[in-house]
């Protein structure tokens, strides 16, 4: 494993007090708590209430080394954390695209009507920089009948992925529950999660004290971290030093 500069001493000072028992009851996973819980306590037991939000959090953390070529083992007070280095690179990455990318639009030869609902045709109108943003576009009639006055004149275009007016349909969905907010159908979702797995670290990569310190803070600068766009966790916790000293 390798270890952080100047981190020696002090990681020698929490491991050394650890019996064999209680590296099997880490190995084993009797002391492993669940992220959540883990998570709730840091906050609940913090001293400093501004240090509690997630962002300082992951600032705080201590960088102690890399595990297997796939995992990096950070410190947080006495809390042992262990982050998979693929799945939060790949979060990270994901929430990029999904913030900042405006698909490209492929025009069609000839606009397409779409078989909506006066509420939906409403919606899709008052919301097609969305619509842009996710590469649709729309020619609007505001002369023609209502549910008639939209009709589909671009797709987004991307090697491998094909979109259509079900798409459409979704998305118009998502915004009737929230309005105005930037959404992204699932199988954009899903083009972005393949391009993110392909963009981010592998297991199996070695990585510096530097390079690990730049995934833990990313995952800071994201609102829910805990899992990839597969479902997998980021991080898990590991022990409390505290509560392994005195087992």
């Amino acid at each position: 494993m390798e270890r952080a500069e100047g981190s020696s001493t002090e990681l020698a000072k929490a491991i050394r007090p650890i019996d064999g028992k209680s590296v099997h009851q880490i190995c084993s996973g009797q002391v492993v708590l669940s992220l959540s819980t883990a998570v709730k306590e840091l906050v609940e037991n913090s001293v400093d209430a501004s240090a509690t939000s997630i962002k300082a959090m992951f600032a705080e953390m201590e960088i102690l080394g890399q595990f297997n070529l796939g995992f990096i083992i950070t410190k947080l007070k006495e809390d042992l954390f262990l982050v998979d280095q693929h799945a939060a690179d790949e979060k990270y990455n994901f929430e990029m695209l999904r913030q900042h990318t405006v698909l490209q639009a492929q025009r069609l030869i000839t606009p397409q009507a779409l078989n909506l609902t006066a509420v939906n045709e409403a919606i899709l109108i008052e919301n097609l920089e969305i619509f842009r943003k996710n590469g649709f576009d729309f020619v609007i009639d505001e002369d023609a009948p209502v549910t008639k006055r939209a009709k589909l004149i671009s797709l987004p275009t991307s090697k491998n992925w094909t979109f259509g007016p079900q798409d459409v349909d979704e998305l118009i969905f998502m915004l009737s529950d929230s309005p105005g907010v930037m959404c992204r159908p699932s199988r954009v979702r899903q083009m972005f999660a393949s391009r993110a797995c392909r963009k981010s670290v592998m297991i199996g990569t070695a990585l510096n004290i530097s390079e690990m310190k730049k995934l833990v803070t990313h995952m800071g600068e994201m609102e829910h971290p805990w899992n990839c766009p597969h479902g997998r966790p980021t991080m898990r916790h590991i022990a409390n030093l505290d509560v392994i000293s005195q087992s």
